[in-house]
């Protein structure tokens, strides 16, 4: 599994490996964090940026899939704990990021999960981009971060997500997994 810190000092980029600190916020206020998304084999399939940025009110989630995943349709849902092992399909990952106790679903009567985001679709050369600013999550202390004590992932799951089935939208198997980690 990918463990990389990357630390941006203008136009050059730093990569080092082993655990990321916490570190301060960048100068303009914004709190970048990424994720690498991992198969079961531990091949990158795909990158994701979350930015903060004061007065954004959310998150701006950012995802690239350059390979892996099969042309169609895939949920995606950040979950609840910073782990991406890949016994038991990244069941390490826990639930979905729930902090408010919500029903699964955009749709919902009484949701959605603060981790529910609409599908993200792959071409036919497996290839995706998504992006979307969540209103449900942070990166800055509170009960929303995703940054909490025990971390946050982000997993991609085989099918498209139902919006409404509770507690995961009827996706399938996790496919993919990345840990989401907070850049200085």
């Amino acid at each position: 599994m990918r463990n990389t810190c990357i630390v941006a000092l203008g136009a050059i980029a730093l990569v080092s490996a082993g655990a990321c600190k916490s570190a301060p916020v960048t100068n303009d206020g914004s709190i970048h964090a990424v994720a690498y998304l991992l198969d079961s084999l531990g091949k990158e399939d795909g990158i994701v940026r979350l930015t903060e940025s004061p007065g954004m009110n959310g998150v701006l989630v950012q995802i690239s899939v350059k390979q892996g995943a099969t042309p169609g349709q895939h949920g995606f849902h950040f979950h609840s704990v910073g782990s991406c092992a890949p016994a038991n399909k990244f069941a390490a990952a826990g639930g979905h990021f729930n902090p408010a106790g919500k029903k699964h679903g955009l749709f919902a009567a009484d949701g959605p999960h603060a981790g529910d985001h609409e599908a993200l679709t792959v071409d036919e050369f497996r290839h995706a981009s998504y992006e979307n600013v969540d209103r449900l999550i942070t990166l800055s202390p509170g009960p929303n971060s995703l940054l909490d004590a025990d971390g946050s992932s982000i997993v991609l799951h085989a099918h498209p997500d139902d919006q409404r089935t509770d507690p995961s939208g009827d996706t399938g198997e996790r496919i993919a997994c990345g840990v989401i980690v907070r850049l200085p």
